[in-house]
């Protein structure tokens, strides 16, 4: 078992807390971190392109001159892609570009980057994240404190105060412990576990 620290909002160590070995100490494999990140990639890719082909564009539908006689090339539509406004030809058409890989290469993936940040230093627990109220400025107080640039803020539970007072801040995002993914990880230098959190996280993957 890994043993890391818990902060308050106030930065102060008030407790440890056990980390599984099986989560946050594992080894590191870049080769599923590889395919899962470009299947997250490929999902979030729109697919809308799109162009005409001949039997889109309008117009067109007298032959512009006589078979033969004119000393001109034959040509049967000014919708051809050889013409100027004809169509095109093998151009891109709306598409899904979403592909799926297993549950057992994306677990393994997310306990790479997770093990990754824990190893660099870059995991940071809190015991909890107290707001009474909406605040933008006193949820970047403590960004500020920690020296946080760019954070990903995981929660066990739904928190509208904390998430609309998160909302506004540059570089930060908070996602609850169910929406953890390792795209996010690796998109924000450091990520911040809420202490509930943490034993979520681990159940899911150790299922």
């Amino acid at each position: 078992m890994s043993v890391a620290d818990v902060f308050n909002i106030e930065k102060k160590k008030i407790a440890e807390i056990e980390l599984s070995d099986a989560v946050f100490g594992a080894e590191i494999n870049e080769a599923v971190v590889y395919d899962v990140v470009k299947m997250q990639l490929a999902s979030r890719r729109s697919g809308t392109s799109s162009t005409k082909t001949r039997s889109d564009v309008s117009g067109g539908g007298k032959k512009p001159w006589r078979q033969k006689g004119t000393g001109r090339a034959r040509s049967g539509t000014t919708r051809s892609p050889i013409w100027r406004s004809g169509g095109i030809v093998f151009g891109p058409h709306p598409r899904d570009y979403s592909y799926k890989v297993s549950k057992k290469v994306r677990k393994k993936a997310l306990i790479s980057v997770l093990s990754q940040k824990l190893k660099d230093d870059k995991m940071i627990i809190l015991r909890d994240f107290p707001m009474e109220k909406f605040s933008t400025r006193a949820f970047k107080n403590v960004v500020d404190l920690f020296g946080f640039k760019k954070a990903l803020f995981v929660i066990d539970k739904e928190d509208n105060i904390l998430q609309k007072s998160s909302r506004n801040i540059k570089n930060i995002k908070m996602i609850r412990s169910e929406g953890i993914n390792v795209y996010d990880i690796l998109n924000h230098e450091h990520i911040v576990l809420l202490e509930p959190s943490v034993k979520k996280i681990e159940g899911a993957l150790l299922a």
